[in-house]
């Protein structure tokens, strides 16, 4: 019995020591507000609006999906409009971006049209390495 008596019970403890924790956090605090100062912001030097010219404005050119499976091509600098087929879009484009390799070609299409004209259209000025091809589309009136 007398051995029972002088031993300690040990128990779990439940409780979560946050003592070191704290003091971490304000170590961490120090240093930041030594070392924050020390951080000098760096100097952009952005161009001046003087120097630059604004950009040139191109006309597109506008190539428009029939639903008889005609393509219309349109010069929006000159208000012309040709009809080639499919095979001969390519080459009616690039003649048109002769003076002005970077010039947008623009796709729009009739309502009723089936997209893969479309896709067919697209397909045809990307073989032959036509750059700024987009859609053209109509806004939903109010």
């Amino acid at each position: 019995m007398k051995a029972e008596l002088g031993r300690k019970s040990r128990r779990a403890m439940n409780e979560i020591n946050v003592v070191p924790y704290i003091d971490v956090m304000l170590v961490l605090l120090i240093i930041f507000m030594v070392t924050a100062p020390m951080i000098t912001p760096s100097v952009i030097d952005l161009p001046s609006m003087a120097n630059t010219n604004p950009p040139k404005q191109m006309r597109p050119i506008e190539v428009t999906v029939r639903q008889v499976g005609s393509l219309v091509v349109k010069d929006m600098k000159t208000n012309k409009s040709t009809e080639v087929s499919l095979e001969n879009l390519a080459a009616e484009v690039k003649k048109l971006q002769a003076d002005e390799p970077d010039r947008p070609v623009v796709i729009s299409a009739e309502k009723s049209i089936q997209y893969q004209a479309v896709v067919d259209a697209m397909d045809a000025l990307q073989n032959a390495q036509v750059q700024k091809v987009g859609l053209l589309v109509k806004p939903k009136s109010k």
